[in-house]
């Protein structure tokens, strides 16, 4: 029942990276929070399969604050994919 506890933060932080970071109008606005949202459960669970309890702070900041800094990036990079991808279809097209 704890993973909930991290993947509603995840979630939750994942909305503030969305309106954190540039460019919104070129992602959809569940892009952020659903990447946090799977790092977190990844993360989480990876780390209790390690052994780690649950009561170590570790896991707690790996799979909330370490989920965010995944979805950080990888919105940054979808972001980037997506300017790069139109300023080719623009010159394409004569725009």
């Amino acid at each position: 029942m704890y993973i909930l506890l991290a993947l509603v933060g995840a979630c939750a932080l994942g909305i503030a990276v969305h309106f954190l970071i540039a460019d919104r109008e070129l992602r959809g606005v569940v892009l952020a929070p659903a990447i946090a949202t799977a790092a977190s459960a990844i993360l989480y669970t990876g780390l209790q399969w390690l052994g780690v309890g649950e009561d170590s702070i570790w896991l707690w900041v790996a799979s909330v604050l370490g989920a965010v800094a995944i979805a950080a990036v990888g919105t940054l990079a979808i972001t980037a994919l997506r300017k790069r991808s139109d300023a080719t279809a623009r010159t394409a097209l004569g725009i």
